[in-house]
């Protein structure tokens, strides 16, 4: 079975701080309207980066507390300080998430063998299981298919968030790594990336399209590939549209026309004009027609 969390945004209120009934009503409707397999919580699509440590620790206790523990959940714990990084991983394991994930350190340029050992030091520090988040185009780490292997060696790595367009490289590791877990980590290929080999995916727009992309992964299995891709090809319109918006705020917007307190961007990111959120509209009914007629 391949595994569809949602990469959790977070609603903050206007002067950028996390606001709560929001936050545990996004959390009840992925887990109970989108019914998608958990939560990633506190990574890119979350506005993690751009927290200080007091509110990563705020946000990931409300989720585990409306979670509950029977809704599996992922802590992106990344960061560029390591003692930052380390100090949420243990308060993470103190709230009994299912897993971490840590972003590669970026900005800096660093080496694989400084790379290497960042992931090192994290997963000696905790006994959750470790998922490297790898996004290269944000963070310029380009991996080999040997140094994914390194990674994959360390003890208590158990996988990786790849959000990447390359399929190829993709299905070159899930078959010389079978052991680990693969998950896509972009959203629009989801279909792709099960033919690939995928054992799930972790992304944002799941918060909106969480039921198509388990119907996608349905019909896969079921071996209606034609029916998967017709879907996937759908909800991949639509989400390129949204990202032609902005995908964040786009995101919140929508939800918030579905009656939900999805918030605020928090800064120095930007809210949507009003000529944007009708073009946000304009997906939003259109998908809502589409759904209607199938």
């Amino acid at each position: 079975m391949s595994t569809i969390m949602t990469a959790l945004l977070t609603p903050f209120t206007e002067d950028g701080q996390i606001h709560e009934t929001g936050l545990r009503q996004l959390v009840r409707h992925n887990r109970d309207v989108m019914k998608v397999d958990g939560l990633y919580v506190g990574g890119s699509t979350g506005e993690g980066f751009l927290m200080n440590i007091s509110q990563r620790k705020q946000l990931f206790e409300i989720v585990k507390d409306e979670a509950g523990s029977d809704f599996k959940l992922t802590a992106q714990i990344g960061s560029l300080n390591i003692e930052e990084a380390l100090e949420l991983a243990a308060y993470c394991e103190s709230l009994q998430y299912d897993a971490v994930s840590a972003i590669t350190p970026y900005y800096y340029q660093f080496s694989f063998d400084e790379i290497y050992d960042y992931y090192v030091k994290l997963t000696e520090a905790t006994f959750l299981p470790m998922i490297i988040y790898s996004n290269p185009s944000y963070t310029g780490a380009h991996f080999t298919l040997e140094q994914y292997g390194k990674l994959l060696h360390i003890p208590g790595v158990t996988g990786v968030k790849y959000t990447d367009s390359d399929l190829e490289q993709f299905k070159r590791l899930k078959e010389t790594y079978p052991s680990s877990d693969f998950y896509s980590g972009s959203d629009e290929m989801y279909a792709d990336f099960l033919e690939a080999g995928a054992d799930g995916a972790i992304g944002s727009t799941y918060t909106l399209y969480g039921r198509q992309t388990t119907q996608i992964r349905d019909l896969f299995l079921e071996g209606k590939k034609e029916e998967a891709q017709k879907l996937q090809l759908q909800v991949k319109d639509e989400i390129l549209k949204l990202v032609a918006v902005g995908i964040y705020p786009s995101l919140k917007y929508a939800l918030t026309l579905q009656d939900m307190e999805a918030g605020f961007m928090k800064f120095p990111f930007k809210n949507l004009t009003d000529a944007e959120k009708r073009k946000v509209e304009a997906v939003i009914n259109e998908s809502t027609s589409s759904n209607s007629l199938n």
